[in-house]
């Protein structure tokens, strides 16, 4: 693919209906839980990406049996009932966030030796509350990098379960680990919460995929679950359509006043980002929603044309989109309550902030968001720091300025290997652009 890539105009409003791949993070969490398991699960509309690919050889790793049709999104899981095959394993996480984080928890279940490492960006990405709380259940666990960062080094033998509290201020994904190895342990778990938690809708999230294989999360008020010693049931899993990289597409119509169909996607999605839709109607867009049973649908129509105010910690992978959209408005847009991204795959205030204003962009960065001010915008080429989320947001504004290119667009394998040629089409570029 051309580097850096030069993103055509596109000649009108974006109209068009798109399916979105299925949920990275749906994925991730269906493939533990169906290693996890007693007996053979089937998991389909898996998402094929670079993160889905790590996470299964992670599991692979430690002796799970994985036969994975990528093409048909088809992953086949021989479950090892709650024992982990393998006593000695090297896990290469790449840049899969989830990975290191939820098989920290599968190693601390194990019983041997583990170690977990990655990209050098995982290496500055914070990991030590789940290697504390992995010490409080009685592994040997030790985070080697300065600021208690990857690689993660697993003495385990074996977890019984018990009372632990997990801080959740950096990231969900601490909970959501333990969580999941919690039904396999001999006395269960109870989590504690403590501090503020982030992205709260991926600890629901991680509950529903888990009650689909036999878990149980009995809440504890708002700050912590019970979770019985049930173990895991093989079944047959769908991945829901990923609300993440749906939103790319409805800000497409938001900047460009036309109108995207999202199918597979609705209020009842286990996706946090499907909020996405409801900032959007808020800046002037008409939204749609159809609940009808095995015909969900969002429709986004019209302009984003006015700013506004707006706290998306639920909602923080969509930040970059978001801010993408601010740009067009007509009045200033101010993002809250999302320190916890400087700690995803790069820093996603500071660095994006940094592009927005190559782009022109008036733009205030803060400890924990932004303020998008309206500007007049000009071409330019942008970085993406090996981030997906910043590839496919950067790209968006290119829709209807000319001379945008972007960085690395490779990068946006990590969850959407085929990004460019769906916008593209959607877009309608030049065939010359889909081939890269």
């Amino acid at each position: 693919m051309q580097d850096p890539l030069p993103i055509p105009t596109c000649p009108g409003p974006i109209r068009g209906t798109i399916r979105p791949p299925g949920s990275k993070s749906i994925t991730n969490r269906a493939l533990v839980c169906a290693a996890l398991a007693r007996g053979t699960s089937v998991i389909t509309g898996a998402l094929d990406s670079d993160d889905t690919r790590v996470m299964a050889a992670g599991l692979a790793a430690l002796g799970i049996g994985i036969e994975a049709d990528w093409g048909r999104g088809e992953l086949t899981v021989q479950g090892c009932a709650g024992s982990i095959p393998a006593h000695v394993a090297t896990l290469d996480c790449a840049a899969s966030g989830t990975t290191m984080r939820f098989l920290s928890a599968v190693c601390g279940l194990g019983r041997g030796t583990f170690r977990l490492d990655g990209t050098a960006r995982m290496r500055q990405r914070p990991i030590g509350d789940l290697v504390a709380a992995l010490r409080t259940l009685g592994v040997d666990a030790t985070a080697e990098s300065p600021g208690d960062c990857p690689p993660v080094a697993i003495r385990s033998p074996g977890i019984v379960g018990g009372p632990v509290t997990v801080h959740g201020g950096t990231s969900s994904q601490f909970a959501s680990g333990l969580a999941m190895i919690a039904p396999c342990v001999p006395q269960g778990m109870r989590i504690t919460f403590e501090g503020q938690l982030v992205s709260l809708p991926y600890l629901d999230m991680t509950s529903r995929v888990m009650r689909s294989f036999g878990g149980t999360c009995m809440p504890l008020g708002d700050r912590g679950w019970e979770i019985p010693a049930t173990g895991y049931t093989a079944c047959r899993y769908a991945v829901e359509p990923d609300a993440s990289a749906a939103s790319y597409f409805v800000a497409a119509a938001a900047i460009t006043g036309g109108e995207v169909r999202l199918e597979g996607l609705s209020r009842r999605s286990m996706q946090g980002d499907v909020g996405l839709c409801d900032a959007l109607e808020r800046m002037g867009c008409t939204v749609r929603w159809d609940e009808t049973a095995g015909n969900e649908s969002i429709t986004v129509r019209g302009r984003a044309d006015r700013g506004i105010d707006i706290d998306m910690n639920a909602i923080s992978d969509t930040v970059p989109t978001l801010a993408a959209v601010a740009l067009f408005a007509s009045s200033p847009t101010t993002i809250r309550n999302v320190a916890h991204i400087r700690d995803k795959e790069t820093d996603r205030i500071g660095d994006l902030v940094r592009e927005l204003r190559k782009l022109g962009a008036r733009v205030a960065e803060h400890a924990d968001g932004m303020t998008i001010e309206p500007a007049t915008l000009h071409g330019a080429t942008v970085s993406t720091y090996d981030d997906h989320r910043m590839a496919m947001s950067l790209s968006l504004p290119g829709l209807v300025v000319p001379g945008v290119q972007i960085e690395d667009p490779a990068c946006v394998g990590k969850t959407f290997p085929d990004y460019w040629k769906r916008m593209g089409r959607l877009a309608s570029w030049p065939e010359a652009t889909l081939s890269g």
